[in-house]
């Protein structure tokens, strides 16, 4: 389309008499949603942020437990750059990189520091305690203890609470996004760019659907981990923002990149994540009989980038029989271990471990989305007002396997950025942004069978695991294809007639993400970092 059409759109919809009371709208209220609405609201903009948890706090950052990169001793960006390109398997984007390691330090310290007043660690010096954590080269981990998640969290909805044009609105479920060609009642609009006005959302107390017109909408839901059987995430981490971003025709790149985390507590009944943290303050992974089994993998050992750690304990288990690896922290003070792992050392207490004594039973399990929606240095989409933050986005930062403590980084500095582009557009041009009218949502009453929903769900997760999981290949890959696409259909026809749920609705992205991920993978045939097919 030449720039004379696309700016015939624009005289149109200036045009248009209805204005949008939202400037900016905000799915998902995790750190990226969070930097996001607050620098939008910094900007004058009226900011509204959703989410479908019961609380705000609820969500992948809360329970993010290392830490987030700061500025080390005889560090630098060069240094940073070096270590994130390393990490991503030949992958990453060298200017996301460079973006994240010239603009991030600063970010930690103007937003999270001054503005918001995350309690991070302080050393006998005086300044941040600062970690380090595999396939880092300096020790630049700022943390708060064990949870650095969710102190980051509480304090920014605590700055973001002060911000008189912001407003949080819990149990709002996006169902999917409103554009041009899809939900415009004019039938000429679908020869208009690709363009979002916003969202349906369901309102899981009325049960019904707003239609929320909004001048810029952001994406910040997060990851996809729950597609899968065994996963660090949260309940609510099934891929929304991706298949919302999917059906609506978004470009989305790197899909295939599923970052399983090396070190999860092996335990019936739950997958709580052990974090990289005690690897970086000298935990020993070892096997059952207590050897250290990664130096036959890696030179860095136990501190390997985690794809390569990942395979390593899931090779050691193929070959000894072993049910799972362990990490051994025990020759360090229990006092200190008490004091610097609390939240991991009382979990750990309570499934009947004693981490100052014993040695932690350890199995990998889906943990991070290394690709998502495709997006710029400001967070713009394919898709005209659309932006996406955070793990539902892919900048080309993580490329094909994540370096540690980077996604933290990655939602400030990247959600921070969309905020204040989409925020200053949506002050300044407010005439560009009227949309036309927008179709009705249509109700439908029939029931649905929750027995129906467990098995559907059960059946991704286990096809997901067994074949889309740490180790790929072909033949997998196409039995996933065939019961994938199978179970997408089923799901479509009933969620066309059935009544309207936050269950159903993340039953249908579940499914649509699945598949998004698994087409990825059956399309490179390639090996590389999180990617890795026997074959």
């Amino acid at each position: 389309m030449s720039r004379d059409q696309g700016n015939d759109w624009t005289r149109r919809f200036s045009e248009m008499p209805h204005t949008p009371e939202i400037d900016v709208l905000v799915i998902g209220s995790g750190l990226a949603g969070a930097a996001a609405a607050l620098a939008a609201a910094r900007q004058g903009a009226r900011v509204v942020m959703i989410t479908k948890t019961d609380r705000p706090e609820e969500g992948n950052t809360w329970y993010a437990q290392g830490g987030i990169i700061y500025h080390g001793a005889n560090d630098s960006p060069e240094r940073l750059v070096s270590d994130i390109l390393a990490a991503g398997a030949g992958l990453s984007d060298p200017a996301a990189a460079a973006l994240l390691a010239r603009e991030g330090p600063r970010l930690v310290k103007e937003v999270l520091i001054e503005q918001a007043g995350v309690p991070f660690d302080i050393n006998g010096e005086g300044g941040l305690d600062l970690t380090s954590e595999a396939a880092h080269s300096v020790a630049r981990i700022a943390h708060y203890q064990d949870a650095t998640g969710r102190a980051i969290e509480s304090s920014m909805l605590d700055r973001l609470g002060r911000e008189p044009g912001a407003t949080v609105l819990c149990r709002r479920t996006a169902v999917d996004l409103l554009t041009l060609s899809h939900h415009s009642r004019d039938p000429l609009d679908v020869y208009a760019p690709p363009t979002c006005v916003g969202a349906y959302v369901f309102d899981q107390e009325t049960r019904r659907v707003e239609t929320m017109l909004a001048k810029e909408t952001i994406l910040a839901t997060g990851g996809l981990g729950r597609v899968y059987l065994h996963t660090t995430n949260p309940a609510g981490a099934c891929g929304d923002g991706v298949a919302m971003a999917y059906r609506a025709g978004a470009r989305c790149l790197n899909m295939q990149f599923v970052q399983f985390h090396p070190t999860t507590l092996y335990h019936p009944g739950e997958r709580f994540l052990i974090s990289e943290s005690l690897r970086g303050e000298g935990a020993r992974l070892v096997d059952p009989a207590g050897r250290e089994f990664m130096n036959a993998y890696h030179p860095d050992g136990s501190l390997a980038p985690r794809d390569i750690v990942a395979r390593g304990i899931h090779r050691m288990m193929h070959e000894t029989g072993a049910e799972c690896a362990f990490l051994d922290i025990t020759h360090r003070p229990a006092a200190w271990v008490r004091k610097r792992f609390p939240q991991i050392h009382a979990r750990c207490l309570e499934a009947g471990i004693d981490i100052t004594r014993e040695r932690i039973p350890v199995v990998p399990a889906a943990h991070y989305s290394c690709g998502g929606i495709a997006v710029d240095d400001r967070g713009r989409t394919s898709i005209r007002r659309l932006r996406a933050a955070g793990e539902v986005s892919c900048t080309g930062l993580h490329g094909a396997n994540r370096l540690a403590s980077t996604s933290l980084l990655e939602c400030l500095v990247w959600g921070t950025r969309a905020g204040d582009d989409a925020g200053q557009a949506a002050v300044s041009r407010s005439s560009e942004y009227a949309v036309p009218e927008v179709a009705p949502w249509q109700y439908e009453t029939e029931p649905v069978d929750p027995a129906l929903m467990a098995q559907d769900w059960l059946t991704i997760r286990q096809t997901m695991w067994n074949y889309v999981g740490l180790v790929r290949s072909r033949r997998r890959l196409e039995r996933a294809h065939e019961i994938l696409r199978e179970l997408h259909m089923e799901i479509g026809r009933f969620y066309v007639r059935g009544e309207l749920s936050d269950e159903l609705i993340g039953l249908r992205n579940g499914v649509q993400t699945s598949l998004a991920v698994l087409l990825a993978a059956m399309e490179a045939r390639e090996s590389r970092g999180c990617h890795y097919r026997v074959d």
